[in-house]
Formats: structure tokens, sequence, C-alpha cells
């Protein structure tokens, strides 16, 4: 974001979207470009990948230091006949700033009121109640890899690529869900971009009974002054991407999700209203 704008790049990606007041504040316009799943992953003892069930309030309370251990009572009754030890929970976070810590938070502030109180706004950095943080997806699985008990949060595609033990999550609608391209798609498909200005809009905690509770959208921004033939090559390269089932076939192998077609056509439009192409 930072380099966008300053004007030193074509084009910039974030998982934090910017306010419309924010973008017109430094001549940017932004769009979402792929839909991405983040995931709780742990560390115990014979659990395997998707086996483990947790919620958001269950979630929320675990990284205020209010659940402790892994044996309590709210994560047993969300798993029934799952043997769950008598074992501390190391809580993991990520150290640096991210977009994938706003989300997680966002998610937490909407279905914690006591996160919302405590902790605050969902931002890229917060105050941590608690836990030890890595940097990057790969410092969080490292720290969650080597630790016993622990329990941390990474993009699904890198869950499944180095095959943590990510956890199922009960969703708004009460049903429990896998995070993968379905659930992603499923809360993709449940947000509605037409009513918003400038695609503001989080995807965490949508309705559905097959939607993903923590799902997140990468966006790229792009300055509205910068030289047209340079805007012209990052909309002819983001065209293709949105739109070619080679480039969507590509994506749906490395666990992201491309945009719903309605959503492609209101981002076409949004190009040639702000940049005439």
């Amino acid at each position: 974001i930072k380099d966008i704008k300053a004007g030193l790049v074509g084009f910039g990606a974030t998982d934090k979207p910017l306010t419309s007041e924010e973008l017109r504040k430094d001549h940017l316009i932004q769009f979402p470009a792929i839909i991405i799943g983040i995931a709780p992953i742990v560390n115990l003892p014979g659990i395997e990948p998707g086996q483990m069930v947790l919620d958001g309030k269950v979630l929320a309370d675990i990284y205020l230091g209010k659940i402790t251990k892994w044996n309590d009572p709210a994560i047993v009754a969300l798993n029934k006949g799952l043997k769950l030890p008598d074992l501390d929970i190391s809580v993991v976070h990520r150290s640096d700033g991210s977009g994938t810590t706003f989300n997680f938070t966002d998610y937490l502030s909407k279905v914690s009121p006591e996160w919302a109180e405590k902790v605050g706004k969902p931002n890229t950095e917060i105050p941590w109640p608690v836990g030890a943080g890595g940097k990057g997806n790969q410092g969080v699985a490292a720290l969650v890899q080597k630790t016993v008990g622990s329990i941390g949060y990474v993009e699904q595609a890198y869950a499944s690529e180095n095959k943590l033990a990510y956890t199922r999550m009960r969703n708004a609608a009460g049903k429990v869900v896998l995070p993968d391209l379905k659930t992603f798609q499923a809360a993709a498909a449940n947000a509605d971009y037409g009513k918003t200005e400038d695609f503001y809009l989080i995807l965490t905690n949508q309705k559905g009974a097959e939607s993903w509770p923590i799902t997140a959208t990468t966006w790229v921004m792009l300055r509205e002054d910068a030289p047209k033939a340079t805007n012209e090559e990052v909309v002819k390269f983001f065209r293709w991407s949105l739109t070619a089932p080679e480039a969507k076939r590509e994506a749906e192998q490395l666990a992201y999700v491309p945009l719903p077609d309605g959503t492609v056509k209101q981002i076409q439009g949004y190009w040639k209203s702000k940049l005439g192409l």
C-alpha cells in the first residue's frame, strides 16, 4: 500500500481494503482479485487435518486467554468422540502486520463482543492479549509445528501445501464446514459487492449453510493519475486473470477461488467508469 501510494509501483495488492475516503485522498482505486480462506491450525497428538471443530466464541476465548486447556468443556462439547488431551494451549499469532491478521481479527470482532470490547477494531497489527508471534504464514506454521499443544492461523493454501492440521469451523448458519474451495466459493457467492462503494466488503462470517466463516479477499490498487499506458497494462493482465479459464484453473490448483462472474462484470464496469478502460 505504501508503494502504490508513493507511485513506486504499477499496482499494489492487499488483504485489507481502503475506505473510499482513503482512496480518494491518495488518488487510488481498488477492486477484488481473488478469494482466499484463513484457517486455524493446531498441533495435537493424534489430531489430523479437518478432525477438530471450533466455533467463533471458542476461538475468540482461546485468543483472549480465557480457554487455556485443550480439554476445556467448551472445546469438548464441539468435539464429541474426539479424545482431547489435558494439555495447555499455546497461542500463536502473526508478529508482523498482515491482511491475514486483519481478516482473522475482523471475524473475532464479529462473533465475540468481548473480543471487540477488549482488543478493539480489527487491524493488520493488534495488541494481542496472549501468545507468541511468528513472521508470515511460514513463521506461524513453524511455531505451531514445533510446539505441541499450539494453535495458530494461516492461509488455507499454505496449510494444505504444508500438510498442517487445520480445523473445521461452525459457521454463522450453525453448520460445521471444512476450509476448501466449495466453502470459500459459498462465502463469496453470498457477498453483494453491488451495494458497496469501491468494493469495500469484508467476507468474514458470511451467511449461508456452506460458507467458510474466515473467508477473505485480496484487493488490487491502482493510481488514477498513473500514466494511461501503465494502467492499460495492469488492467489487461487482470482482465485475463479474472476471465480466462486457464487462469481460473491455476488459481483453484493453488486453493484460491476465482471471483463470481457477476462480480467480474461489476469490476469491468468500475474500470470503465474510473479509468476509461
